[in-house]
């Protein structure tokens, strides 16, 4: 109407005009007109059903934000919508990093989302990791030092090292953070001098390896489906550029 676009009896309509019956109304829009800016970006749906989904979200975009190119604005493209009763706009029940690939959980009505968040909150949601990682590093370990002034615990489990002529190491490292820090795994692995390779942020001036993104891959969620009551455990396959350095362990026991 504030357009200009509705008309009575061939008259703009305004939120005064008094409708009788019997009035010819008209809704006219203009073929140029497009009343929302649409993002066109095609994701990697690897579940989904009336309640939830789960996506691959590549490097180089954000979950959600002020941004105009996330995944938050590119969901309802890509996912089908619900067809239970408080079916709502597809949301991110979660964060992952700018850089980060891997496995993102969505809800796709209101109360799987309030769900879904309640259980992240509550640590209910198994998360894994996988980086690869510079230097000498330990079988296995518990970090522990605090993030933002904040208890904070990151379980990490080597399961390969190469040599590198530039980086002396890399390694294979299986993740598992205990609480959700904003950039935890990053903090906390740049904590103990093994940063994770590509890291622009927390890594070792000069051994940032440029070009090639983060080298930190959300692998897997494993939680009690909170409608079916059902365990479920989703993965989102290796990026190729950890098969580059690991193809052999990967291949045997991914």
């Amino acid at each position: 109407m504030k357009k200009k676009f509705i008309t009575v009896n061939d008259v703009i309509a305004t939120s005064a005009t008094l409708i009788n019956g019997g009035e010819c109304i008209s809704l006219s829009i203009p073929k140029e007109f497009s009343p929302n800016k649409k993002l066109v970006f095609q994701l990697k749906v690897l579940y989904e059903d009336d309640h939830l989904a789960v996506i691959h979200k590549p490097a180089g975009i954000l979950v959600s934000g002020n941004s105009f190119k996330t995944i938050a604005n590119a969901l309802a493209q890509n996912i089908q919508r619900s067809n239970l009763p408080d079916a709502t706009k597809p949301q991110p029940v979660h964060r992952l990093d700018y850089a980060t690939t891997g496995v993102l959980l969505v809800g796709k009505t209101s109360s799987s989302i309030r769900a879904l968040n309640r259980m992240f909150e509550d640590k209910m949601v198994e998360k894994t990791y996988f980086a690869v990682t510079i230097g000498e590093m330990n079988d296995r370990g518990k970090i522990t030092s605090e993030i933002d002034g904040k208890k904070s615990q990151s379980n990490y489990k080597l399961f390969e090292s190469v040599s590198s002529k530039r980086f002396g190491k890399l390694n294979l490292v299986k993740l598992k953070p205990q609480t959700g820090r904003r950039h935890q795994l990053r903090k906390h692995l740049s904590s103990i001098d093994n940063p994770i390779l590509g890291d622009k942020e927390y890594g070792i001036e000069n051994l940032i390896l440029s070009g090639k993104g983060l080298y930190l891959h959300a692998y897997s969620l494993n939680f009690i489906h909170p409608f079916t009551n059902k365990q479920v455990y989703f993965k989102d396959e290796f990026p190729q550029k950890f098969k580059k350095i690991f193809i052999s362990k990967i291949a045997e026991t991914y």
